[in-house]
């Protein structure tokens, strides 16, 4: 029962629970940004029930709109970026669910090598760099998905200027709007993704 007089000494005792504390505040790490996600997962789908419905609705009134096939093509593309981004946020909450569990590895793992095997300290360190490296690609995945967000809003708001431009008076229309910065919505370090 060597492991167990090593536990009972307040020192190796407190270094254990010392070590456990630090997977700890990743893991709540984790939740807030498992948390952050699935509400952004919600807000995409909130999204496409909304774009969904408008693109019946423009379905039924071709006849009443002379803007009907910009429109529609705007509304289709908002629905296709929003499929991606429903993807990227989906491969993301699978990140972050991988590492809270390879958190909650790692501090069992440190518990149990303090105990039982204390030559297997690399198993808890291992756990945890895998923990960060699953939190650092779902962090990728939500900036690339802030991209495409704003990218979405960028067509749409381009689209209400042609729309308002139509549509005001010709003083108020002013110049046309500045151009996007090149790469678009759907580039990422200048490669095309989707």
């Amino acid at each position: 029962m060597d492991w167990l007089s090593r536990l009972e000494s307040p020192q190796n005792a407190l270094a254990v629970l010392t070590a456990m504390i630090t997977p700890a505040v990743l893991i709540s790490a984790c939740g807030a940004l498992i948390f952050s996600t699935s509400t952004r997962m919600g807000r995409v789908v909130d999204r496409v029930r909304t774009l969904s419905e408008r693109f019946e609705a423009l379905s039924r009134s071709r006849e009443d709109d002379p803007l009907w096939e910009e429109r529609r093509v705007i509304v289709f593309e908002q629905l296709d970026r929003q499929t991606s981004r429903a993807r990227l946020l989906q491969r993301a909450m699978v990140a972050f669910y991988a590492a809270l569990c390879t958190f909650i590895s790692s501090s069992v793992a440190i518990a149990v090598v303090s105990a039982a095997a204390r030559s297997f300290t690399w198993v808890a360190a291992g756990l945890g760099l895998l923990g960060s490296v699953f939190m650092l690609y779902a962090s990728v995945l939500l900036v690339i998905e802030s991209r495409m967000a704003l990218g979405a809003i960028m067509s749409e708001m381009d689209f209400v200027w042609q729309v308002s431009a139509k549509y005001a008076a010709k003083d108020m229309v002013g110049q046309a709007p500045p151009e996007r910065s090149p790469g678009g919505p759907f580039t990422w370090l200048g490669r095309k993704i989707g």
